[in-house]
């Protein structure tokens, strides 16, 4: 693309992308605060009730005898955040193919500390926990990173961040992302439906056939997933991972078959500017709204003592701190990687804790971990999750804030 004159050459051509990413996700992650907060409200006042039969209200759709009924609730971590999935496995591909993360050297990085941000909260929650079988399946709740908090966290200090620093937190999470797709295909997995999963498996055949042909319209793309989604919905498989595979098959490149308009945007590109609005301002603060909702009343700070609220919450500050920190200094003293542009270890430090906040995707994990066998840690859980990613937050914050100050 041509500069305009006057223009000041960029220095990097996948900066402005990156910039306009970070300003969209800093701005829902503000949003995603707002929605959490007016959850914690609606959920501790008189509108408590209505509120609670509203994510229970039942909705279906059926065709013949096929019928797929859930609650509200439901609808939205099943059906709403496989959208959110989606837009990552967009994420993730361009990324790796010809973003941050398709360097070896940019990438080893960020793949270390999201090592060690998954390692060290999972070890320290199953430490406190090891006792006891149900609440052992809670393992992977600490390991996730919200990236939309996060980034609105960072968002507070505006310009005394460098774009580097921005861009390996984003990094860290999308590795993270990664991460907590495999552990929930590998361990969160239901009892299989050999049917369903055939019928998913010819499906994704269909869309790699749609990506080998040069298909370039993301209608076409659109039209199996949905049934993928159904038959990944009925198999036994976590239904929102059928927005990663979906997203794998979208062409990163535009087709140069003859009659393709020439300049027209990638498919994957167009999907994923479109897709950003509505998941950072729609589908996250929805999700937030109706799984944050904790009924405060009956507990007492006792209870962050139990050791699933307290693995939770230790495995976010110190697990994600420890993790990311030490793995990043291997990382770098064996020469693998070296630090962000204009970044010490002061700014690491503030890095590491905004890892902690796991909100989003802890919540998610939770609602998998303990929706069967474990309703006994139903409002604990979310407790330890709110908890630490609070103080994880906070103390990112202002330890960012000193660290940009004095630099």
């Amino acid at each position: 693309m041509s500069r305009k004159p006057g223009t000041p050459p960029r220095r990097d051509g996948l900066l402005q992308p990156l910039q306009d990413f970070l300003q969209l996700e800093s701005a829902g992650g503000l949003i995603l605060m707002a929605a959490t907060l007016l959850a914690l409200v609606v959920g501790n006042s008189p509108l408590a009730g209505r509120y609670a039969a509203l994510l229970d209200l039942p909705l279906a759709v059926s065709a013949g005898t096929f019928k797929i009924a859930k609650p509200l609730l439901l609808w939205i971590n099943d059906g709403l955040m496989a959208v959110f999935f989606f837009l990552v496995g967009l994420e993730l591909k361009r990324e790796v193919l010809e973003g941050h993360l398709s360097s070896p050297r940019r990438a080893s990085l960020p793949a270390f500390a999201a090592a060690g941000g998954m390692l060290m909260p999972a070890l320290i929650y199953a430490a406190l926990n090891r006792s006891d079988p149900a609440a052992m399946k809670g393992w992977a709740i600490p390991t996730a990173t919200d990236i939309a908090f996060a980034l609105g966290v960072l968002s507070l200090l505006g310009r005394r961040v460098p774009v580097a620093l921005k861009a390996f937190l984003l990094s860290v999470a999308i590795f993270d992302d990664l991460g907590a797709i495999i552990v929930i295909a590998v361990f969160y997995t239901a009892e299989l439906s050999a049917l369903s999963l055939g019928v998913a498996g010819g499906l994704i055949l269909a869309l790699v056939a749609l990506n080998r042909l040069g298909v370039m319209r993301p209608a076409a793309y659109v039209l199996v997933g949905i049934p993928l989604w159904v038959a990944v919905l009925k198999s036994g498989v976590h239904a929102t991972l059928a927005g990663v595979v979906l997203a794998m098959a979208i062409p990163l490149r535009a087709s140069s078959r003859p009659g393709r308009a020439p300049g027209a945007e990638p498919p994957l590109r167009h999907l994923e500017h479109a897709l950003h609005p509505w998941v950072a301002y729609g589908v996250l603060p929805v999700f937030a709204f109706a799984n944050a909702g904790v009924p405060l009343a009956g507990l007492a700070p006792a209870d962050m003592l139990h050791p699933v609220p307290l693995g939770i919450a230790a495995g976010l500050l110190f697990g994600k701190l420890a993790g990311v920190l030490s793995f990043c200094w291997l990382a770098t003293r064996a020469g693998l990687a070296s630090l962000p542009d204009g970044a010490g270890w002061r700014q690491m430090f503030g890095i590491a804790l905004l890892c902690g906040i796991g909100f989003t995707m802890s919540l998610f994990i939770a609602s998998l971990a303990f929706e069967a066998g474990g309703a006994s840690f139903q409002g604990l859980e979310r407790l330890g999750i709110l908890a630490g990613s609070l103080v994880s937050g906070v103390a990112g914050y202002f330890v960012l804030r000193a660290a940009t100050r004095s630099a």
